[in-house]
């Protein structure tokens, strides 16, 4: 008989698997059904600079991508007509 290798490191699954799979009942952040649907927007930074938002969304409890997803919402409000 071979004995199966354990890998651990990068592509390791945790041991307790409902830490691993994502409830059904998940919902995306915010309030309308325009958040239902997500677009990637990619920005090129300093290292400096996404050190201090990384600390920053730290300091706050948040991750950095819903910290700036607040700080874009309400730099960028709708426009009257469009959907919120």
């Amino acid at each position: 008989m071979t004995r199966q290798r354990t890998r651990k490191g990068f592509a390791a699954r945790p041991a307790d698997p409902e830490h691993w799979i994502k409830a059904a009942d998940t919902r995306p952040v915010g309030h309308g059904s325009a958040e239902a649907f997500t677009a990637r927007l990619t920005i090129d930074i300093t290292a400096d600079l996404r050190g201090r938002i990384k600390i920053a969304a730290f300091g706050r409890g948040q991750t950095v991508a819903d910290m700036l997803r607040e700080l874009l919402t309400r730099e960028f409000p709708p426009t009257s007509g469009e959907a919120s």
